[in-house]
């Protein structure tokens, strides 16, 4: 250990008197400066983290092998799976040595060219492309591309022939899908309203639907479709079909897991479509609406069946009391995607994808009846990705469904499965070569504190235990998302050194359906929790590793997992990685989207739900005199979903309360700037990995070396 790193000391942060009294509760919040990070106070403590944990990060040993392997790892890139408009196929590829993926094009002849390379437009590697979308000709592309991780897609149009821009940038189209109508001359999309027509700290809300033509001034010329008098938090999808006869739009409030649906017959004429509400957010389902290429209105939805199910109804007659079901919801798996297949012998197809506790899993069924025909048999225990088929303006390839695949160890690629031979073949890999360390997957079942069963990926040097080794586990356990297996640098790197790396699938997520999702939120979030220490005993138990040799990480609503876990239970984990978490659980709807996720979590604004929030709050569970695992916050200053100040208050909470050797034990605070939430670039990810991994090996004892 270097005399820097045996010299840790933690700055002083000033430990205000703020208690409120909120429904009768004394809630505590002495670092509430440290939510300000203009104030020069925080500016000064920032600077001196910055630097604690420069010293000590750097000063880790193995880091080079860490950094090299991760690097080698990513050199494999990648390539997904193409979308068709009239004979063209669009896709991405990351070749070995580029930073971002690049948008191609195939033409009609076969010959490919780059249509969008966003490294080209900003060397800086700052920029990010977020979304892109083939108008129905396949002779326009929208696409959307925001810089620095703030995420607030700038949208433009360019001509796919030339290459050249049409318009743009749109601004405020932050998580805007984009609808074609025939003739690629307009689309419908999702737009803020301006700041100066929304009240203050709303900025990010107020979404509205508008119909756009293609080089008209959107601010003075969009036609407003729908959003006006609604709830400021809604998120909108919208969906035409491809004759363009109807158009469907979606609507949430926030992130909560019901749904408003709206359809207008388009041939009616005029440019506000005429909307007719065929769902509302207060039936408490899930709905997913498209109108297909056979004229029926497809509904995906849980009403009635949380694992999800198919129905149909006349698009005329699109009221839930008109809805046939097609395909019915199964007791072991979630209905994920359904897609129209042509399959090329005047015999369509229905391809749907289902995740049997998070596995994928293709197969085919009957437009008309719903029955089953077939399984598309795919390359292994995996992920799919994507599943696309030729539109009807393309001749050629009509029998062949393009798969999206990835797995823990198979760098995303694509498959094509023939209708007419029944097999799948690969048909494009990731275009980097690399070389795979020795990995053995599995996936267990355990039982959490309530006996409910729960599945966990274990990713291990070997088959069985033979000793104790060094373990990191991750988790998720929220919104109704699914951890499902794909490429994972960060733990093949784990494994190669000779560790086991172990995913549950936690109550709270979506591996098992929305019941699945509804017995991990709001006042019953402590089963995630509970559903996490039983995985890290069953580690244990089983011979896999000790509480002195395992790590855990998670980001965003998983660092409020690993977040929870620490306070929870400090004896069971050696090391914690705590990435742009939600920790502080009464403060967190007062910034950035926190007032989207209240329906997850709670409000602290209604006494019983303080009291849920209080029970785990990371920030207010800290005990002083507490002997803590190491812990690392890793935040990132552009992030606008999850406030920074979370991690800066747990830091200071924790470095000041914990009875650690800061030298055996630290606390430290990681900061990136011109970074966000979501997508960075290669060497970024590599950067954050190599002090992530660094970290947990030397608390666990893994050997990098």
């Amino acid at each position: 250990m270097t005399d820097a790193r045996a010299q840790l000391r933690y700055p002083t942060a000033h430990r205000d008197d703020i208690v409120e009294d909120l429904h009768g509760r004394q809630v505590a919040d002495p670092y509430r400066w440290l939510e300000d990070p203009a104030d020069p106070r925080t500016v000064a403590w920032s600077a001196t983290q910055d630097q604690l944990a420069r010293t000590w990060l750097d000063a880790l040993p193995g880091r080079e092998t860490v950094a090299e392997r991760m690097r080698e790892l990513m050199s494999a890139g990648s390539v997904s799976a193409p979308t068709w408009r009239a004979g063209r196929a669009f896709f991405t590829r990351r070749e070995p040595d580029q930073e971002f993926p690049v948008l191609w094009v195939r033409e009609r002849d076969g010959s490919e060219r780059v249509l969008l390379d966003v490294s080209a437009l900003d060397p800086s590697g700052l920029t990010t492309l977020d979304s892109w979308s083939p108008s129905l000709e396949g002779d326009r592309l929208a696409y959307q591309i925001s810089v620095g991780g703030d995420e607030e897609s700038l949208l433009h149009v360019l001509d796919v022939a030339t290459g050249e821009l049409v318009e743009g940038p749109i601004d405020r189209c932050r998580y805007s899908t984009i609808s074609w109508l025939p003739g690629g001359e307009e689309f419908f999309y999702v737009r803020r309203l301006a700041p100066e027509l929304v009240p203050e700290g709303e900025e990010q809300f107020h979404r509205r639907v508008w119909r756009h033509r293609v080089g008209s001034d959107p601010d003075a010329d969009d036609v407003l479709v729908l959003g006006e008098g609604l709830d400021p938090t809604y998120y909108y999808g919208t969906r035409v079909s491809r004759d363009g006869r109807w158009l469907v739009v979606e609507g949430s409030p926030g992130t909560a897991r019901r749904d408003s649906v709206w359809i207008a017959d388009l041939s009616a004429g005029g440019a506000v479509p005429d909307l007719r509400q065929v769902v509302d957010t207060s039936d408490g389902y899930r709905v997913g609406a498209w109108v297909e290429r056979d004229g029926r209105l497809y509904v995906m939805t849980t009403r009635d069946a949380p694992r999800w199910r198919l129905c149909v109804a006349d698009p005329q007659r699109p009221e839930p009391e008109h809805w046939t079901e097609l395909i019915a919801e199964q007791p072991d798996s979630v209905l994920e995607a359904v897609r129209w297949f042509d399959s090329g012998d005047g015999d369509p197809q229905l391809v749907v994808l289902r995740t049997r506790h998070a596995v994928s899993e293709v197969t085919l069924h009957d437009p008309a009846t719903g029955h089953q025909t077939g399984e598309v048999p795919l390359p292994g225990t995996g992920q799919v990705t994507a599943l696309t088929t030729v539109d009807e303006h393309t001749d050629h390839d009509r029998d062949r469904l393009w798969i999206g695949w990835t797995d823990f160890a198979t760098p995303p690629c694509v498959h094509a499965y023939s209708h007419r031979t029944g097999q799948v073949a690969l048909e494009q890999r990731a275009p980097g070569t690399v070389e795979l360390p020795a990995v053995h997957t599995q996936q267990v079942t355990y039982r959490s504190l309530d006996g409910t069963p729960v599945r966990m990926f274990l990713l291990s040097p070997v088959a069985a235990p033979d000793r104790p080794r060094p373990a990191l586990m991750t988790g998720y356990g929220g919104f109704s998302l699914s951890r499902e297996p794909g490429y994972t640098p960060s733990a093949l790197t784990w494994v190669a050194a000779g560790g086991v790396w172990a995913l549950p699938s936690l109550r709270g997520g979506g591996e098992e359906g929305e019941e699945w999702h509804e017995a991990g939120m709001r006042a019953r979030k402590q089963n995630t929790f509970d559903d996490f220490h039983a995985a890290a005993q069953h580690l244990i138990d089983e011979g896999w590793t000790t509480s002195d040799q395992l790590g855990i990480s998670g980001g965003s609503n998983g660092g409020l997992l690993v977040g929870a876990a620490l306070t929870q239970r400090p004896d069971l984990y050696r090391a914690v990685v705590c990435s742009a978490p939600l920790l502080d659980m009464v403060r967190y709807e007062r910034f950035l989207l926190g007032r989207t996720w209240n329906d997850e979590y709670g409000t602290a604004e209604d006494p019983e739900e303080l009291g849920w929030l209080l029970s785990y709050s990371p920030y207010h569970n800290v005990v002083e005199q507490t002997d803590y695992p190491s812990v690392l916050f890793t935040v990132f200053e552009s992030d606008t979903r999850v406030d920074p100040n979370h991690a800066r208050k747990m830091c200071a909470a924790l470095q000041h309360a914990t009875s650690s050797d800061p030298a055996k034990r630290p606390v430290l605070l990681r900061r990136e700037t011109e970074v966000g939430h979501a997508a960075r670039s290669v060497s970024r990810t590599v950067g954050l990995a190599t002090d992530q991994l660094a970290f947990l090996a030397e608390a666990t004892g893994l050997g990098l070396d």
